[in-house]
């Protein structure tokens, strides 16, 4: 005779939440676990990264960029409760309950409440005409915009989402600015990578003002953002997307008292776990991680880790033993024909952790010098003096630069050397790469150096 039937609530239904939903599902039937979804949106399984390029164009609709829709997870016993905002955790009691009073008990509990962002206290920022990037309803409104004739766009913030925004905007016929509080773009990239990209912004066009925090969103008679005021000057602009980052999304959990890092995210162990509370679990950009390099706890907003994460809190939760091994931070993006990548340590996070390091960067192409469509491509290694071991890598280059950052993320994963990366047996053919790849390159580089 069968046991009760468990519940697993689920506060979340996008990357970790879905995840975790998904591979419970797989591990243990409807009969033996119910599974029970939440999400104030409108949206489960979404692509929140895809939204710049359907903004963009390249992304034909909106439909594009869901993977599953809630129909699609009832047919597989996981049912989801869209529109439903989860006003708090009872952990004493085992329960959640909605912004609509119904309360649902739970065995196990993931919450995956994302990230929230970054919305600096400026008078204006809340105007009308002040768009963030983070649901598909964000991404309606900026297109609608952009339909309804705005012809200048400002962008504030250059990270990846506020990069990949600009060029959207770009592509769309606007007039693109960039305001930057810091002093150059992509701040986990080093000073001389980040040059490169803020150089490459203004070939394409793009008005880029560094080293200027936005005092002041501006607005015309109707309220309506019409630009911003920093303290070196005034910028119109007929919308405003916010790029400035995202934090952790935990005000629930930290109501409910669920212990969160030193980097204000939910602390977790490997397993995902909550600690004190281990049939709660945390996942995604609520959930604090760790660096695979130096061990100690970091957050990082990507899908590719929300994804993993719910995984093992699905596994877990099914029966079986699964443990999350920590994050390089390796990213891509591309701007125009500009592509940047980066893994691993930059600079400032290696004298952080105490290394001793090296860096070093080599300039090539992306084909065969003599190749229709070879590109420039830099390379740099951060590595441990002495060692060689790899703890870091950047790339800036044009088209067939970016993917290049697997190679050296596989690496730095596996504690490989600059010279076990230049002995590496990678391809070679002059519509792909030199003789020589830029990575082994970069690396040889390296491994020549530390062998005197």
């Amino acid at each position: 005779m069968s046991g009760p039937r468990e519940r697993l609530v689920v506060i979340g239904g996008d990357a970790a939440g879905m995840s975790a939903a998904a591979q419970a599902r797989r591990l243990r039937s409807a009969p033996e676990l119910e599974v029970v979804v939440l999400e104030q949106g409108g949206d489960v399984s979404f692509s929140a990264c895809g939204i710049p390029y359907w903004v963009g164009g390249q992304v034909a609709g909106r439909a594009e960029l869901i993977a599953r829709t809630p129909a699609e997870f009832a047919a597989q016993d996981i049912t989801v409760h869209t529109g439903t905002r989860v006003a708090g955790i009872d952990l004493d009691a085992g329960s959640v309950v909605t912004g609509s009073g119904t309360r649902y008990s739970y065995d196990a509990l993931v919450v995956g409440t994302g990230g929230r962002p970054a919305r600096p206290p400026v008078p204006g920022l809340d105007a009308p005409g002040v768009f963030g990037v983070h649901r598909l309803d964000d991404g309606a409104a900026v297109r609608t915009a952009i339909d309804a004739g705005a012809r200048r766009g400002l962008v504030l913030g250059g990270g990846y989402i506020g990069l990949e925004m600009a060029e959207a905007l770009q592509r769309r016929g606007l007039e693109v600015t960039v305001v930057l509080a810091d002093p150059l773009p992509m701040q986990l990239l080093d000073a001389d990578m980040g040059k490169r990209v803020c150089a490459g912004l203004r070939a394409m066009g793009m008005a880029v003002h560094t080293d200027q925090a936005v005092r002041e969103v501006l607005v015309d008679s109707a309220g309506r953002a019409c630009g911003v005021r920093t303290d070196v000057g005034s910028y119109d602009a007929d919308l405003v997307v916010l790029g400035l980052g995202m934090g952790p999304e935990v005000t629930l959990a930290a109501e409910a008292g669920l212990a969160l890092g030193t980097t204000g995210a939910i602390e977790v162990d490997h397993s995902q776990r909550c600690r004190d509370h281990p049939e709660v679990f945390a996942a995604g950009d609520c959930a604090q991680t760790f660096s695979r390099i130096t061990g100690e706890p970091a957050h990082v907003a990507l899908g590719t880790h929300a994804n993993k994460q719910g995984r093992v809190a699905g596994s877990v939760i099914g029966g079986r033993p699964a443990r999350f091994p920590g994050v390089l931070g390796t990213a891509v993006t591309k701007v125009g024909n500009l592509e940047i990548a980066r893994t691993g340590l930059c600079t400032t996070q290696a004298e952080q952790a105490g290394f001793g390091y090296r860096t070093d960067t080599i300039e090539a192409t992306t084909r065969a010098g003599y190749f229709p469509g070879a590109e420039e491509i830099a390379v740099k290694l951060i590595s441990e003096r002495g060692s060689g071991r790899l703890l870091g890598a950047q790339i800036v280059g044009g088209p067939g630069s970016g993917k290049r950052i697997d190679v050296l993320a596989t690496a730095i994963w596996a504690s490989m050397t600059a010279e076990d990366v230049a002995g590496t047996d990678l391809s070679y053919a002059p519509p792909f790469s030199p003789v020589y790849d830029p990575v082994a390159v970069a690396a040889r580089a390296v491994s020549r150096t530390e062998q005197g």
